[in-house]
């Protein structure tokens, strides 16, 4: 179970992702041990090591995988879609969510609370996630979407709250109307738009 012929580097990661997906989420951090993810990918406990340093490494490896994959898949269904409604479509998903991600961001944040070698990892990569929405809050800003007096990193945190909240509340533990759920976020989104006298004030020219 060492490298496997005619597999690169690149697939041999891709397959090391999937598999402490798969394995973290059925066996739960705790529960899984480096040799079981190797086992699942098809390759040597060597071969996993040469792409990862530790188990704690590959658990935040595959939840930054998933993630980007999430926004890719949105983004190539309709790059020209505005930010807000890139906000609004995430966010009508996550009561629904039964996804490998959020198994495993449930398994990251119990991990990291026991254990500083998950902490370190996974402050880096909320502090990713918080940095990325927060550019995408200015973005919208400077577009006229939202209103440019909001805090891009205290809206970033909001969002956050929401997401990682839904992988805990999953929808066997309690459901909500899609259509309501919905209501309310547009609701929400429209109360964060500019006012009036933000847009008049965007449209005077500079004295």
């Amino acid at each position: 179970m060492g490298r496997i012929a005619g597999v690169t580097a690149a697939e041999t990661r891709e397959r090391l992702l999937r598999a402490a997906a798969k394995v973290f989420a059925e066996r739960g951090y705790d529960g899984t041990r480096v040799a079981d993810i190797a086992a699942a990918a098809g390759v040597s406990n060597g071969a996993l090591y040469a792409h990862f340093d530790s188990k704690a490494e590959l658990l935040v490896a595959a939840l930054r995988a998933h993630g980007r994959q999430l926004l890719a898949n949105l983004f190539a269904a309709d790059p020209d879609r505005s930010i807000t409604d890139l906000l609004l479509v995430i966010g009508r998903w996550l009561p629904r969510r039964r996804d490998a991600p959020g198994h495993l961001i449930v398994e990251a944040l119990v991990a990291a609370r026991r254990d500083e070698h998950v902490a370190r990892p996974m402050r880096d990569y909320v502090g990713e996630r918080a940095d990325w929405i927060a550019e995408l809050v200015r973005l919208a800003q400077g577009g006229g979407e939202l209103d440019p007096a909001l805090s891009p990193d205290a809206l970033a945190h909001l969002c956050l709250l929401l997401a990682m909240g839904s992988a805990l509340i999953t929808p066997d533990l309690h459901t909500v109307d899609n259509e309501e759920w919905s209501a309310l976020l547009t609701r929400l989104v429209r109360a964060l738009a500019p006012t009036d006298d933000d847009t008049a004030h965007r449209a005077e020219p500079p004295q």
